[in-house]
This record gives C-alpha cells, sequence and structure tokens, in this order.
C-alpha cells in the first residue's frame, strides 16, 4: 500500500468537498428516466472524515430520478482488516461489500446494488498474488469482476491526482507482470487509474496481454494540475494521440466519468451556483467524444464516479449530462453506453 501523506503539503487534495447546500442551488428535471442504467463505477466508504454508504448512494439514486438498474463497486481502501498478513488486508473491503450487495438482493430492492465488485490485491506480490486473488473470489461470493491498483503517479509532489503515491512504473515492472498474468485465468479484469503521462505504460501493458480485459477509468486522467493547468492544449493532443493508441487494442475499455475531480481542471465547484448538465456536458463533450471516437460506443461506458464527483454536480445532473452528449447516437450506441458495455464487461447476468 503506498503511503497516502507521500505529498508536498502544498498539494491541493484530489477530491472536492461536498456541499448539500450548494448543490441545492440548481435543479432541474430528470432527462429520459425510463433509459436503463448501469452506474458502472461507483465508491462506499466508511473512512475519516469521509462516510458514503449504500444507503447514501440509494438516496442520490432515488433523488435523481434516473433509472439505475445494477451498479459496479470500485476499490477504495474501506473496511480494510486490521491485523494478518498487509497483502490480505483488502479482503475486508470486498467481503464488506459482497454483504452489501447480498442484502440489497435479500431485501428485494429493484437495483441490482453491488452487482459486480473490483478489488484491491497487490500485484507487485507477483506470482504470490495468486492465493490472494483466489481469497477474494471466495470472499465476493460470486461478484468479483476485477482488481483495481491505482497507478497514479508524477514526479511532482505538488500534484496530487489520487489519494495515494504508488512507487513510480509500477505496470513495467516485472513483478507487477507476475501478479498480473494471474488475473485472466481467473476471468478477472483489470482497472487501471492512471494519468495521461502514464498511457503508454498502460499500451505496453495491453499489447503484452492481449487475453486480459483492461479497462480505462476517468478516461485515461487528462491532467490540469499543477503546470499542466496553463498548457491545456499541448496536453489535450498527448492525450488524444494515447487514447488512439489504446483504441486500437481490442481488449481495452474506457470508462467515461470522473469529471468532477479537480485532476481535469474543470472547477465546476468554484461557481457560485451547482452547475446544470447543459454546462457539465459542454465542458466535457471534448473528451467523451474523442474516446467514442477511439474506442466505438460498444467499448465505452459511462460512470458516476460517485461520491468523488458529487462534490462538483448532483447524480442527476451528472447522467443528464452524459444523456445530451448521446442525444445523437444511435439507439444500440445509447444502449452500450448506459449499459450494455458495463453489462458485458463486468459479466452482469440475471
Amino acid at each position: 500500500m503506498s503511503d497516502p501523506n507521500d505529498f508536498d503539503p502544498s498539494a491541493p487534495p484530489p477530491h472536492v468537498t461536498i456541499r448539500p447546500e450548494w448543490l441545492a442551488t440548481h435543479e432541474e428535471p430528470v432527462l429520459d428516466p425510463a433509459l436503463p442504467i448501469v452506474d458502472a463505477h461507483h465508491h462506499l466508504w466508511e473512512l475519516p472524515g469521509k462516510h458514503y454508504l449504500a444507503e447514501d448512494l440509494l438516496a442520490d439514486i432515488a433523488a435523481s430520478g434516473q433509472r439505475i438498474v445494477a451498479t459496479v463497486f470500485m476499490e477504495c481502501t474501506t473496511h480494510y482488516l486490521s491485523d494478518g498478513p498487509e497483502a490480505m488486508r483488502p479482503l475486508g473491503e470486498t467481503r464488506f461489500v459482497a454483504g452489501v450487495g447480498r442484502a440489497a438482493r435479500e431485501a428485494g430492492l429493484p437495483i441490482a446494488l453491488v452487482a459486480g465488485i473490483v478489488g484491491r490485491v497487490d500485484l507487485l506480490l507477483g506470482d504470490a498474488a495468486a492465493p490472494v486473488l483466489a481469497a477474494h473470489v471466495e470472499a465476493a461470493e460470486g461478484r468479483l469482476r476485477g482488481i483495481r491498483q491505482i497507478t497514479v503517479w508524477h514526479p511532482d509532489r505538488t500534484i496530487r491526482p489520487s489519494m495515494h503515491r504508488p512507487p513510480p512504473d509500477v505496470m513495467t515492472r516485472a513483478a507487477f507482470r507476475q501478479g498480473f498474468r494471474h488475473l485472466a485465468p481467473l476471468g478477472l479484469s483489470f482497472d487501471a487509474w492512471l494519468i495521461h503521462t502514464q498511457l503508454d505504460e498502460l499500451l505496453d501493458l495491453a499489447r503484452a496481454f492481449p487475453d486480459t480485459r483492461i479497462i480505462v477509468n476517468h478516461v485515461g486522467g487528462p491532467m490540469a494540475l499543477g503546470p499542466y493547468r496553463s498548457r491545456r492544449d499541448e496536453t489535450f493532443g498527448l492525450w488524444r494521440r494515447g487514447i488512439r493508441a489504446l483504441g486500437e487494442c481490442p481488449n481495452v475499455t474506457m470508462k467515461l466519468g470522473g469529471f468532477g475531480m479537480p485532476l481535469f481542471g474543470l472547477d465546476f465547484a468554484l461557481a457560485e451556483r451547482a452547475p446544470s448538465s447543459e454546462q457539465v456536458a459542454e465542458r466535457i463533450r471534448p473528451f467523451v467524444e474523442t474516446c467514442i471516437d477511439a474506442f466505438g460506443a460498444r467499448r465505452c461506458m459511462f460512470e458516476s464516479n460517485f461520491p468523488v464527483d458529487k462534490g462538483s454536480f448532483s447524480y442527476r445532473v451528472c447522467w443528464n449530462a452524459f444523456k445530451r452528449l448521446a442525444a445523437g447516437a444511435s439507439a444500440e450506441e445509447r444502449s452500450a453506453l448506459f449499459s450494455g458495455t458495463a453489462v458485458e464487461v463486468y459479466r452482469l447476468g440475471p
């Protein structure tokens, strides 16, 4: 596990503080409320100073009026075991969210809450990751679909794109790749959370493991932090080149979301009033359209990234913005973007 404090004290936090009273400054009707949606990326956590549990997500969904039919949980270092081998401590998180999914099913909820789980295993363990992966498969009660190991790294310690700062060049290390090779035999995918300066590393990984499905989180992290804030056009060009190269790898899929994070420099939270879905859609359109052009709708899926993105816009505005961006798509493409790709990639059958 990386040290979450290994940053310069002046580095701005990677998440925006949630302000319910600010979010309430904008209201709008839900668009296309009958459209089925799989929220392909959300968190549940109980961490120091931060609480967002199943009841909070369900309240956001209910208030949004969106037709969420299933969700996929993404690891976030919550509920880790407090003792035992370090490598096994993330099992506590997998057991916790498996219990959430079981409780939702037993309660007869109309939403398949936590239909899929993406857990955390340190693949730098190499071949020793194999028994840890097997333990997560068992702990997930049939819901484990993949693993995420955050690889976000930049040499500038005043830039903080993520809550954790792992070591550099993780994806190129022999030990990581030894651990990575155990995913496909177990039917597991890999969720990649990285920044645009690391896209070449991910491309090399994808080409080296063509039989392992890789899902890129948050459109590959085009940064507008620190010195990159004044180099947006240059950054966008470099990011777009990396995205187009990844799009040529059939084993790579793209998640469209995460735009509420400071990483993107969109600054929605600095406005006097919370943004409308029109405003959000206008700002994120270049990123979304670039990804869909590179991957096609059938290899892209929308994600809420809640509660992280809740600091910048409401759950309703988030999905309304995505619907505005997909307005010109065919019925088949819309179905893929909002549910079909997630169902296929994360194997969310009945």
